[in-house]
């Protein structure tokens, strides 16, 4: 029964490695028939493209000790929202390996902080979101790091700051009882991954990307409920963005 066993094993074996030396001949064989599109791109000094991206994004928040001294709020934590950008590319090749970019964004994004109520008030509930919306002019620098292209695909990293401008700030708001004020400018980092795909007259380029905001955007007011109870509201995102290159 081993004797049986061991020659059906060998066959298997023997049939898996031919099917599997067909494949790889296959595969290497379409790979020499495949053309080589836009052979001298990555010798250019610098080039364009435009950006669609979507976008996870939520606060990273810290209690103020008044948080602890109160007893009307029990809970204030940030939720994750969705939204989407437009933007412009701007690539200037330093080396084989590294390139600057520009990326300027316009993103639409909704942040939505959750608070649950001792008390019930007038038209509230014991469960309130406060969403805060804000339309950002982004500005972000990055350098890329490129992989060696293999045939008409390439991997690369990149890593940078960003500078953030929010047109629907509403930090200045006079009537802000039910508001979270979120100053208009913020600044951060930023690091991710994508892949270039060249095709005959353009790049597609998928990118994932991890943005950290560093500023501390809480207008604080100590005499509002919501906002007393915050102290520092820093900006979380991930971007998963679309690129067409030239």
């Amino acid at each position: 029964m081993l004797y049986i066993r061991g020659k059906k094993t060998l066959k298997s074996v023997f049939y898996f490695s031919l099917l599997s030396s067909f494949l790889f001949s296959s595969i290497d064989l379409n790979a020499q028939r495949r053309e080589f599109y836009m052979e001298n791109h990555d010798d250019k000094p610098y080039y364009f493209g435009i950006t669609l991206g979507m976008n996870l994004g939520r606060f990273q928040t810290e209690l103020h000790q008044q948080f602890m001294q109160q007893d009307s709020v029990l809970v204030a934590e940030p939720l994750n929202s969705g939204g989407f950008a437009l933007g412009l590319l701007a690539t200037a090749r330093l080396t084989n390996r590294f390139q600057l970019r520009f990326n300027p964004q316009l993103m639409f994004a909704e942040r939505s902080i959750y608070y649950n109520l001792r008390y019930k008030e007038a038209n509230e509930d014991f469960e309130v979101q406060k969403n805060v919306e804000s339309i950002l002019v982004s500005f972000p620098l990055q350098l890329k790091f490129n992989s060696d292209r293999i045939g008409n695909f390439r991997v690369y990293m990149l890593g940078g700051g960003k500078l953030d401008y929010d047109l629907a700030s509403n930090a200045q708001a006079r009537r802000a009882d039910d508001m979270i004020k979120i100053q208009k400018l913020d600044y951060g980092i930023e690091g991710g991954v994508g892949f270039n795909f060249y095709f005959k007259s353009f790049i597609f380029s998928p990118e994932i990307k991890i943005s950290n905001g560093l500023n501390n955007l809480h207008s604080r007011d100590e005499n509002l409920k919501y906002s007393s109870v915050i102290d520092r509201i820093q900006s979380r995102m991930i971007v998963f963005s679309i690129h067409l290159e030239g």
